[in-house]
């Protein structure tokens, strides 16, 4: 069939034609939203899951939301080798000039300017990634001690004050927060805790991988109290035929049973997988109606595309020594596994392996789900595993 009009959108981030599943979440989001638009307290959200379940099109679609209804949104992805500070400031000066332009809203702003001048001027010798103009000159004490967990506190309750002096609120979105350093986190948590505690409408929205919700915890003992942690996992087969089908639908294409049917165990209902296979099947298909044998026939390609990319750009980040760690877990299959079972596979003890582990849950590669246990946070990843280093020489 024409590839021009496949409806299908796998891509890191990309909305898929069909968001199936995922209402609960969704409606989860829109009340917490809702609240503080209204200026009633609420939870921030963070979302949980592993690779490939669409955390990123649901911050998305939740900053559209927050937007059409008149919150300000700061949105930003926290990549592994840059600060907090050196990520929030510049989304929060843009938000600070916003608000700068009402004028019943003025002076408020002004002075969140002038504590981000502050807080940046005071930082800048610890965290030399802050990269941000200064429209205003800082005023003295004012977010400007040089402790992060102090200044935080005080931008942000500043930054609230604006906000609500202009009736509308901040939705801080941040991507990827697992990668943001435990320090920092627990810095995160004690602004946001201050702003609940002034009834103030901040509130952040962010997803991680499974990782998160400990580290949180170890940043601050309170943080689960500040917190909703809705999980997003993979989609249960009903959402999944629907993510499948009706976009199909909708050009005049169907799918016979069998065929989602395959879709649905191939891709054990990931989304991104399940992109993927309707992106190949409908490139596959020569007529309207999409049968199994089409499934099996695009199933090949299928698997080629994402091992050369979804898998390749994780594998390609690792050492020697990481990949070794990752194909004893895959040759014990999805897991998750036990540590000692692990070390078993690579002939060595449990504690020797404790610094490679650490190393591969900070890139984002494994989690702890259970006290002893690990498990992969890419699903499908020990099947790649065994494919790209298919020999025993591993060992």
């Amino acid at each position: 069939m024409d590839p021009i009009l496949n409806p299908y959108s796998p891509g890191a981030g990309m909305p898929p034609p069909v968001l199936a599943g995922r209402e609960d979440v969704l409606d989860k989001v829109r009340i917490a939203l809702g609240r503080v638009r209204a200026g009633r307290p609420t939870k921030s959200v963070m979302l949980i899951g592993l690779r490939g379940v669409g955390k990123t099109v649901l911050l998305l679609r939740m900053r559209d939301y927050a937007e059409a209804r008149g919150l300000l949104s700061l949105q930003v992805e926290a990549p592994e080798s840059r600060s907090l500070p050196a990520m929030l400031a510049p989304g929060l000066r843009r938000v600070l000039i916003q608000l700068a332009r009402r004028s019943r809203t003025r002076e408020a702003s002004r002075r969140a300017l002038r504590a981000l001048a502050g807080f940046v001027g005071a930082l800048k010798v610890k965290y030399h990634d802050i990269e941000v103009g200064l429209d205003l000159d800082p005023e003295p004490g004012l977010a400007d001690n040089g402790d992060l967990e102090l200044d935080l506190q005080e931008l942000v309750e500043a930054v609230g004050q604006a906000c609500l002096s202009g009736d509308t609120g901040l939705i801080m979105i941040v991507d990827e927060l697992q990668y943001v350093a435990e320090e920092e986190l627990a810095a995160l948590v004690v602004a946001l805790h201050r702003t609940a505690q002034r009834r103030l409408p901040v509130m952040l929205l962010a997803a991680g991988l499974p990782q998160l919700r400990g580290r949180l915890g170890r940043a601050k003992s309170y943080a689960e109290r500040l917190f909703d942690f809705p999980t997003v996992g993979p989609l249960p087969p009903e959402a999944a035929a629907r993510a499948i089908a009706k976009p199909a639908a909708a050009l005049g294409v169907e799918y016979a049973d069998d065929a989602i049917s395959l879709i649905f165990r191939e891709s054990e209902g990931y989304p991104y997988f399940l992109q993927e296979w309707g992106r190949h099947v409908w490139d596959t298909a020569d007529h309207s109606r999409i049968d199994r044998e089409v499934v099996v026939a695009a199933t090949p390609a299928t698997v080629a595309t994402l091992d050369e990319s979804f898998f390749m750009v994780r594998f390609d980040r690792l050492t020697p020594s990481e990949k070794r760690y990752l194909r004893a877990m895959a040759e014990l299959g999805a897991g998750p596994h036990r540590s000692g079972d692990i070390a078993s596979q690579l002939d060595r003890a449990v504690t020797s392996l404790g610094p490679l582990r650490a190393q591969l849950i900070s890139k984002g590669m494994i989690w702890s789900p259970g006290h002893g246990e690990i498990a992969f946070t890419v699903p499908r990843f020990d099947g790649f595993m065994r494919r790209i280093m298919p020999s025993e020489e591993w060992r």
